[in-house]
């Protein structure tokens, strides 16, 4: 009996000892991490109904507009350079691009403080910071606010789902391997099409669950694109560099071009949706698969 104890009183004292130093990680991280924000964006977005102001990385592309526009939303990791590439990769496409910083000063490279960033900032909180970025959009004379879309990364593309059904004036929607909404009741209220992009080797995202949110979307009749991209890992469309060489990314990326020109191609003709108020809650089993993916599966391999 005394041996047992013993085993179980040193497994818990490895948990907390392992505990203590993921905190104590973040914290280090958190202090090595100030002012990255700084660095990497360019524009301060003024805020509106009491919000704070939002930091962007905005792109243009050459000329006067009036633009087409995207938002683009980043991984968990937060706003980072791989994003500020894909922006400036779509902004020669001509779209004018608005990254903006939704976890409000935070970004890291780090996975257990990429998770922390995502529990503890409220969906609610995102949505407003993303109706500061709307309503700034909408007051720029280069911006044709009836063609705005909304494309999203891993965490991003979640997020991106979610502003979706909060804000029913976006034209369309590109979710890039983001864990995926299965209620058709919910889907119901998105206000344009959606374009989902998964990989086939994504350990955090089982097949079966895409394939259950295709088939919400059809019975939801909303338009949309899935494609599942075989032997593909997570964030498999990982930077510009690699959407150049081709392959996969190359393929995805021009995939999501087609569907930006299809549907903003011309002015907005009047979205279907309703605003929602839905809020998810934060999905652990997501987060658990996405920490292993990254930390031992194919993706870590990618970074």
């Amino acid at each position: 009996m005394k041996i047992i104890r013993r085993v179980l009183l040193g497994l818990l004292s490895v948990v907390v000892l392992v505990v203590v130093l993921l905190i104590g990680s973040v914290a280090v991280d958190y202090v090595l991490g100030v002012g990255r924000i700084d660095r990497i964006s360019n524009t301060t977005i003024p805020g509106i109904n009491g919000s704070p102001e939002v930091r962007a990385y905005v792109a243009k592309p050459e000329g006067a507009g009036s633009f087409p526009v995207v938002i683009m939303i980043h991984e968990f990791f937060g706003l980072n350079e791989s994003i500020v590439g894909k922006a400036d990769g779509l902004a020669a496409e001509g779209y004018l691009v608005v990254a903006p910083d939704t976890f409000r000063g935070s970004t890291t490279s780090w996975i257990p403080r990429a998770i922390y960033q995502v529990i503890t900032t409220r969906p609610e909180q995102v949505n407003a910071d993303l109706d500061t970025v709307y309503a700034w959009l909408e007051s720029q004379p280069a911006v044709d606010s009836s063609r705005i879309a909304i494309v999203g990364f891993c965490y991003g593309a979640r997020t991106a789902l979610v502003y979706s059904l909060h804000n029913n004036k976006l034209a369309a929607s590109v979710v890039f391997y983001g864990s995926p909404e299965t209620d058709p009741a919910v889907l119901k209220n998105l206000p344009g099409p959606v374009l989902g992009i998964f990989g086939g080797a994504d350990q955090s995202i089982p097949v079966e669950n895409v394939t259950a949110f295709e088939t919400a979307l059809t019975q939801a009749g909303v338009e949309h694109e899935v494609t599942v991209y075989p032997d593909q890992p997570h964030a498999f469309v990982h930077d510009m560099a690699g959407i150049r060489a081709g392959g996969a990314q190359g393929q995805a990326w021009a995939q999501m071009l087609k569907f930006l020109d299809t549907h903003l191609s011309q002015p907005g003709v009047g979205q279907t949706g309703t605003s929602s108020a839905y809020l998810p809650g934060f999905d652990w089993q997501y987060y658990l698969r996405l920490a292993y993916e990254h930390a031992f599966g194919t993706t870590a391999h990618m970074h």
